[in-house]
């Protein structure tokens, strides 16, 4: 965990696939200015630990067991991440507000798989900077955002990724998917997504509001679903309006 700012209702962050805290550095460091933000890597990310189990029962438990350590608290998660804190939250977490960004609690039939095979594929014993990963990727990944978001990840001096690709790529469809958790979370949420991006639509608003009754939703014109790199001043301001907004009320 990586903390930043103090006082006010502490807000956890949570990363989405092949992501890590350090992406949200930013972010954190600018809503740290009247709150305490904290950042983790989830597990098989970053520098959190490895496990064989990469389901979202396993991730919210991990969610929980922090949001006990800090108390109660407001959490963020994108994607993966989302979909782990809102499985927290359905299973009693003590969330006091829950901002998911660009995801649905449903199942998806896309994969992230052939990234994964990008990385694997990536001969790192001929890798020394992170312009000769870059190139290399380049031959797979034709994105040069999805490549600077990937190559986050990666220790050029050690010659490793700082993701457990196997057990991720073991658990890809459990990922994209939805586990189905019983319960209700009825405390203020937001659901916050990319204007350009196809991942949360008007259909699945019907199964958010069964599962979260109080959710409320925005969107950021022209940003995708990385939004909050693509977009982080309007992604922070939202995320701000939102946590101020449900204090003020409760």
């Amino acid at each position: 965990m990586t903390e930043y700012g103090s006082g006010g209702v502490p807000l956890v962050v949570a990363h989405g696939l092949f992501g890590s805290g350090r992406n949200w550095g930013v972010i954190a460091k600018r809503l740290a200015d009247s709150r305490r933000v904290i950042t983790v890597d989830m597990r098989n990310h970053g520098h959190s630990f490895r496990s064989d189990d990469n389901s979202y029962a396993a991730m919210a438990e991990d969610l929980t067991q922090v949001v006990d350590h800090v108390g109660p608290c407001d959490v963020l998660g994108h994607s993966m991440g989302g979909k782990a804190a809102m499985v927290a939250a359905l299973a009693g977490a003590d969330v006091r507000r829950l901002v998911v960004a660009d995801i649905a609690p449903v199942a998806y039939s896309h994969s992230q798989q052939p990234l994964i095979d990008a990385m694997t594929g990536l001969d790192l014993t001929q890798i020394d900077t992170r312009s000769d990963a870059d190139a290399a990727l380049a031959q797979t990944v034709q994105d040069p955002g999805v490549r600077a978001f990937l190559l986050q990840s990666l220790d050029v001096r050690g010659k490793a990724w700082r993701l457990n690709l196997d057990v991720l790529s073991r658990f890809m469809d459990q990922i994209v998917g939805w586990p189905d958790p019983t319960g209700q979370y009825d405390r203020p949420t937001l659901f916050l997504t990319g204007g350009a991006s196809d991942y949360v639509t008007r259909a699945h608003r019907p199964v958010i509001k069964q599962l979260f009754p109080a959710a409320r939703f925005a969107k950021l014109p022209g940003a995708g679903h990385w939004l909050h790199a693509e977009k982080p001043r309007d992604f922070e301001m939202a995320v701000r309006v939102f946590l101020d907004a449900a204090e003020q009320k409760g």
